[in-house]
C-alpha cells in the first residue's frame, strides 16, 4: 500500500505519531510529489498547528500549483480562523484548478454567507446538495440561505430533506418552525418548535417561537 495511504488509515485511526512518520518517510521518499506535502498539512491542521499546516500547503502549491486540495484544506484553516477573505479565495481557486466535489461548493457557499453575500452563496450551496443529497448539513445551509432570500417555499422544502435525514437537528426543526410562521400556519410552526425542543430543551430562539404562537 501507497505510503499516503497508510498514514490517512492512521489518521482515520487517530494513531498521529503513525501517521506523521509514515507521511514524512513519504516526503523523503519523493520531495517532489504535492500530495504527501497536502497529508502532512491536513495532519496538522487535526493537531491545530496552523502555521505549520499552511506551510505545508504552500509547500505543495509550490511544486504543483495546479493542486486544487492544497487550495482547498488552506481555505479550511482561513475559515476557522474567520479569514473569511482569503478562506473565499483559497476555495474559489480550488474550483479554477477542478476541484468541483460537493465539499468545496459547500465551503465557499458557508464562507460567501460569513461575508453577508448570501445571494452569492445560493447557487455553490445548491450545486454542493446536488453532488451529495445525504448531506444534512449542507440541506440546512441552503434551506437557511433560501428563507433569507425570501424563497420560503423551497426552503421548507430543503429543511424537511434535512430533518429526514437528521431527525435530531434542531436548528432545522426550529427554522421550520420559523418558515411556517411566515405562512401564517401557525399550527406547523407549534409543531415544529416543540420538536425542537424535544430535541434540544434548552434551545432559546425555539422556547421564544413556541411562547409567541400560543400568545397568538
Amino acid at each position: 500500500m501507497d505510503k499516503n495511504q497508510v498514514g490517512i488509515q492512521y489518521m482515520q485511526e487517530g494513531k498521529w505519531e503513525e501517521a506523521a512518520k509514515v507521511f514524512n518517510e513519504a516526503i523523503e521518499e519523493n520531495p517532489n510529489n504535492p500530495i504527501a506535502y497536502i497529508n502532512f498539512g491536513n495532519l496538522l491542521s487535526v493537531l491545530n498547528e496552523t502555521e505549520k499546516a499552511h506551510s505545508f500547503y504552500q509547500r505543495a502549491i509550490e511544486l504543483d500549483e495546479s493542486a486544487a486540495a492544497a487550495y482547498y484544506s488552506a481555505g479550511n484553516l482561513y475559515f476557522n480562523d474567520e479569514n473569511f477573505i482569503k478562506a473565499k479565495d483559497m476555495f474559489e481557486t480550488a474550483l479554477k484548478k477542478g476541484l468541483h466535489n460537493s465539499d468545496n461548493y459547500f465551503m465557499l457557499g458557508l464562507t460567501l454567507i460569513n461575508l453577508e453575500q448570501p445571494r452569492l452563496a445560493l447557487p455553490y450551496l445548491q450545486r454542493s446538495v446536488e453532488l451529495n443529497s445525504e448531506d444534512a448539513e449542507a440541506r440546512f445551509q441552503y434551506g437557511l440561505c433560501l428563507a433569507q432570500e425570501g424563497f420560503i417555499n423551497e426552503s421548507i422544502e430543503q429543511l424537511e430533506q434535512c430533518i429526514a435525514l437528521d431527525s435530531t437537528h434542531a436548528d432545522a426543526l426550529y427554522n421550520l418552525g420559523v418558515a411556517y410562521g411566515f405562512k401564517e400556519d401557525g399550527d406547523k410552526a407549534l409543531e415544529f418548535f416543540n420538536r425542537a425542543l424535544e430535541v434540544q430543551p434548552d434551545h432559546i430562539l425555539a422556547g421564544y417561537g413556541k411562547k409567541l404562537i400560543e400568545k397568538n
